[in-house]
Formats: C-alpha cells, structure tokens, sequence
C-alpha cells in the first residue's frame, strides 16, 4: 500500500501513532518551498493513505527505514 519513499519519510516523522504522524507530516509540509514539488507530493500522498487506514491497520505496518533502495 505505502511505496518505498513513503515508508522512508514516514520513519523520519514517525511518532508511533497514525494521528500523531499525519499531524507532523502535515505540520512539515508548511515549511517546503513552491520548487519542492515532489516531497509535497508524496508527504499529501502518505498522508491520504494513513487517513484512510485505521489505528490498528498503523500498528502493523513495520515502519523501518530503509535508506539504501536495490539496483
């Protein structure tokens, strides 16, 4: 459901609940400049999904960052 860089930035913004977390994505997202277009993008996107999933389906996710992507 949550791509690779999604589950990336939300392990740097995790606060280990779904409420906590959309709150600080979204307080984040106020401070990108009009050229950062693709971190808005996918903080919006992150954020619709965990508003569309419920506390319990958040405390399942494994949300471990994963820094190096596969060639």
């Amino acid at each position: 459901m949550f791509t690779y860089e999604e589950i990336n930035l939300m392990c740097i913004y995790d606060t280990s609940s779904r409420k906590g977390l959309i709150a600080e994505l979204t307080k984040m997202r106020k401070y990108l400049e009009p050229d950062e277009v693709e971190i808005l993008e996918l903080t919006d996107s992150a954020i619709r999904k965990l508003r569309s999933i419920s506390d319990e389906e958040f405390e399942e996710l494994e949300l471990v960052p994963d820094f190096e992507e596969d060639e």
